[in-house]
């Protein structure tokens, strides 16, 4: 694998420490500005719909200017973001910084996959996105469990300025690490080339479903990630260390999923991993709901995580063959829906929550993602790139 990988999956861990910082302890955010737990959980929608939809502009600079130069620019201002955060003396203020820390991350992770999808073939590319995605895994696991212990002692200000100071100093080093030909001789691409990629792109069948499972994916998964901490409090669990600890477990089975991709694609191949990886995390929800002790949930969590990125994994293999020229674009969309999903998850969860009760929005949401499963493997099909050159 290229040495280049080790650079990315830096910048993929430091802008993961900071994507679930506010989760585990959004119960003070809540109290200290005077709001709902739902209020409070919208930083998640904020965070993800400026996340999604800055993709196109991102993916098209991407290729026009190069990946690894937009991906720095974008790395120093999510560290700027968590650091303004901090320093936030409303909510609107803090919901602005959300917002700014959402167009940074969203500028680190889809680039990730384009920079990882253009050093590495098709037949190695999923376990390379699986060594880009440990980065990012290390991150959730260390951001979601960091944030829960300085919380207890710092409170949620601590959070933020120490995410943030640590980003900054990672955007550093990540741009003397790419110092070279990634940032000094970008791809020339033409905005014609850009326009006839999105034809590429949404000419090929695969691409609506791509698109609309992830969407589906971020709605029943991350979507749930918000009221983990306000479950565990119902329980009487309210330990912000704990729910820290708990929404870690999702990063720690994203970890194991990398240490497995190798082994278990060659088994069980693309469809196995999309058919077991959407059951897992299926029955995960639905063991959610039913209000298990802490140290259940931390394992259902887990699971859930190892299930999820073996569909996820799979989906992104797949975005990245829409097209070759405007891979940076593809994947930049993957995200986009993906984090339209997480959008809408969180208010769809919340509602369900308000007038169906928990119980039954997470035996739909389990449902749902089995179901998943079974259509996207009936339906995609591994075919070239119609912009692929010929061998």
């Amino acid at each position: 694998m290229p040495p280049a990988l080790n650079i990315i999956a830096l910048a993929t861990f430091s802008a993961a420490l900071s994507a679930r910082a506010l989760d585990p302890v959004l119960p003070h955010v809540a109290e200290d500005f005077s709001v709902s737990i739902a209020t409070a959980a919208s930083f998640a929608a904020a965070f993800a719909f400026t996340f999604a939809i800055i993709q196109p502009v991102l993916g098209a600079f991407a290729d026009v200017f190069g990946k690894a130069r937009l991906m720095i620019v974008a790395l120093t201002l999510l560290g700027f973001a968590n650091i303004l955060g901090a320093m936030a003396t409303s909510f609107p203020l803090l919901f602005a910084s959300r917002i700014l820390a959402g167009i940074g991350s969203g500028g680190v992770f889809p680039i990730a996959l384009g920079l990882t999808s253009d050093l590495v073939g098709a037949e190695k590319r999923q376990v390379a996105i699986g060594r880009t995605l440990a980065g990012a895994m290390t991150g959730n696991l260390l951001g979601a469990t960091v944030s829960g212990l300085i919380g207890d002692f710092l409170g949620w200000r601590g959070v933020l300025a120490v995410l943030g100071a640590i980003v900054v100093v990672a955007s550093i080093v990540v741009a003397i690490g790419f110092r070279g030909a990634a940032l000094t001789h970008p791809p020339r691409t033409s905005l014609s080339a850009l326009k006839q990629g999105y034809r590429t792109i949404f000419t090929n069948p695969n691409a609506r479903i791509c698109y609309s499972a992830v969407f589906i994916e971020g709605c029943c998964v991350l979507g749930l990630f918000p009221f983990i901490a306000s479950f565990l409090f119902d329980l009487g669990q309210t330990s912000l260390s704990i729910a820290g600890v708990v929404i870690a477990g999702f990063a720690v089975g994203g970890l194991f999923y990398t240490m497995t991709v190798s082994r278990l694609l060659p088994k069980i191949g693309v469809n196995g991993m999309i058919i077991g990886g959407a059951a897992l995390v299926g029955l995960q929800l639905m063991a959610v709901a039913l209000g298990l002790e802490w140290r259940l949930q931390l394992l259902n969590l887990i699971f859930m995580g190892w299930g999820f990125y073996m569909i996820h994994g799979s989906l992104q293999v797949f975005a990245s063959e829409l097209s070759a020229d405007a891979r940076a674009t593809a994947l930049s969309l993957h995200a986009f829906f993906f984090f339209m999903g997480q959008t809408v998850g969180p208010i769809a969860y919340g509602f369900g929550i308000q007038h169906a009760g928990k119980v039954p929005t997470l035996l739909i949401a389990g449902a749902m993602m089995i179901a998943l499963g079974f259509v996207c493997a009936k339906l995609l099909r591994q075919t070239r790139p119609a912009d692929a050159p010929s061998t």
